[in-house]
């Protein structure tokens, strides 16, 4: 059990601290990896950035992933559950489009404007506040990898086994402190667990380690 998401963020930060990556980088998927993230880095004394992902629920079950995707595409989806609720990728596409268009809003309220840090040849931690089914991490990496990083590690405090299992395929290691086999959800294992807002994002995000190597 963690005490808040700071907490995870500092209990995280001192076992990446032994990786010893040569060229270290954070970045958070908004919103509640962010106040994790943020210690992460303030620790490591790293800078810190986003990768934005959206989530694509199920129609009429909101809180149900499906798939996800992060600003431009293209979205990925979990197969298995499609077939098993007869559902089409086309039948998806508003869908995927309405959650691309609130991706790319947010990038544009969290960046304020400014390019994303490079991630070519950077050991990249991506850092969330948890694993559930793992898509939005899945995107999330999916997308880093296209951009030649030197090492790509997934670091998160608590989840679910079946999605850090899942998960190693589309990075070189995850790092999951906790991986309880009544999982259930991400917030059972944290004592507070409010929503993050995007205000709270900017003042992390803004507070955060130097954000030089900007790509062009």
């Amino acid at each position: 059990m963690f005490r808040d998401r700071r907490d995870a963020g500092e209990r995280l930060a001192r076992v990446l601290e032994g990786q010893n990556k040569p060229h270290p980088l954070v970045l958070a998927l908004p919103r509640g990896g962010v106040p994790v993230a943020e210690r992460v880095a303030g620790v490591l004394g790293v800078p810190l950035d986003i990768v934005v992902v959206r989530k694509i629920p199920v129609p009429g079950s909101p809180e149900t992933a499906i798939g996800a995707t992060t600003a431009e595409g293209p979205p990925l989806f979990d197969g298995r559950a499609l077939n098993l609720l007869g559902l089409s990728e086309e039948r998806l596409a508003d869908t995927v489009e309405a959650e691309q268009a609130e991706a790319r809003r947010r990038v544009r309220a969290y960046r304020g404007g400014a390019p994303q840090l490079d991630v070519a040849e950077r050991d990249v931690f991506v850092v969330d506040d948890g694993l559930a089914t793992g898509m939005s991490a899945r995107a999330a990496l999916t997308a880093l990898r296209e951009q030649d990083p030197a090492s790509l590690v997934l670091a998160v405090p608590v989840g679910a086994p079946s999605a850090v299992r899942a998960l190693a395929d589309v990075c070189d290691q995850v790092v999951c402190l906790e991986t309880p086999s009544d999982f259930g959800a991400v917030s059972l294992w944290y004592e507070e667990f409010p929503q993050v807002s995007d205000e709270e994002v900017l003042a992390l995000l803004g507070r955060a380690g130097p954000d030089e190597g900007r790509a062009p």
